[in-house]
């Protein structure tokens, strides 16, 4: 088995029209630890150090830092250097997925217990505060999902649909831009194209969840450079049993292997965002962001 190493550097710089007296910020910038992805290293710097500084996981299990800091600024920048290991990750063909109406079925209401596994896909099959269930959603999906189509071979097709239908156009969309409006404009970026996905998946009655990571920055010798490198980088996990969880790039086109690393997933982007929180003090005047994702000289170790 080959295995594949990064290092990926992620730097946030505000900058703030006055000094800042008092912020509390949550981060989900530490690789969440999965059975295809292995957290070698990770540090993280805050250029105005942090009165309090605690780390634990959130209520999706992604791990979490709170930071609250006291000292005046006028500028910060938050910056994490990391190393993950990752190995290729099961390729599952359509036949062994089930049709999606039975997966569909299997998740609706039937008033008795569940098993652990179902319990934990019907956090993701309902609205979130980023993602809406609408009939023009599904609508748009129906001629994905044929009668008796495997689940697999539906999301695959709903994914070249949204890649093919769909730019890419940084700028296009802000964060806070409603994911209805990025679907009737036709455009957006990684993240509009990840929560479309996951409304149209939830609105047929199925399973999605959101997860946020990064791309290998340079492809291999001879592959295409992958859109949305250079960026926190945004892709969708859908409940796909008896294999599981299965994640897709609408962006990219393609089934997530070696060359996404996870930071974390939740039930849209206001459970992962990599940095947020609340300040006390001037206003934000811009914010910065580099990402580089770096493979390293002894990058792929065969077994």
């Amino acid at each position: 088995m080959n295995r594949y190493v990064y290092r990926i550097e992620h730097q946030t710089t505000y900058h703030y029209l006055g000094p800042v007296t008092l912020s509390r910020h949550l981060l989900h910038m530490t690789p969440r630890a999965t059975d295809w992805q292995e957290r070698l290293a990770h540090t993280l710097h805050f250029s105005t150090e942090p009165s309090l500084l605690d780390n634990s996981f959130d209520a999706f299990g992604n791990p979490v830092c709170r930071a609250e800091i006291d000292t005046p600024y006028k500028h910060l920048t938050v910056s994490t250097d990391m190393q993950v290991r990752i190995v290729p990750r099961s390729q599952f063909t359509y036949s062994a997925s089930l049709p999606w109406e039975t997966v569909r079925d299997m998740l609706a209401y039937q008033g008795k217990p569940r098993r652990a596994e179902q319990l934990n896909a019907l956090r993701y099959r309902t609205e979130s505060p980023y993602v809406r269930i609408k009939h023009e959603l599904s609508q748009y999906a129906a001629d994905c999902f044929t009668p008796g189509l495997p689940l697999l071979a539906g999301a695959e097709a709903l994914m070249q649909k949204i890649h093919h239908e769909f730019t890419y156009s940084p700028g296009s969309t802000a964060v806070a831009t409603p994911m209805l409006t990025a679907f009737h404009q036709r455009q957006g970026v990684c993240q509009d194209f990840a929560h479309i996905m996951i409304g149209c998946l939830r609105s047929l009655g199925l399973a999605a969840h959101y997860v946020s990571g990064y791309l290998r920055t340079d492809p291999p010798p001879g592959q295409p450079r992958l859109t949305g490198a250079d960026a926190s980088h945004a892709w969708v996990a859908v409940y796909c049993p008896p294999q599981g969880w299965v994640e897709l790039d609408p962006t990219n086109n393609l089934r997530v292997d070696t060359h996404h690393i996870t930071l974390a997933w939740g039930r849209d982007f206001g459970d992962v965002s990599p940095l947020r929180g609340i300040l006390a003090g001037a206003s934000l005047d811009k914010m910065e962001v580099k990402v580089t994702v770096t493979p390293l000289a002894d990058a792929i170790v065969a077994n």
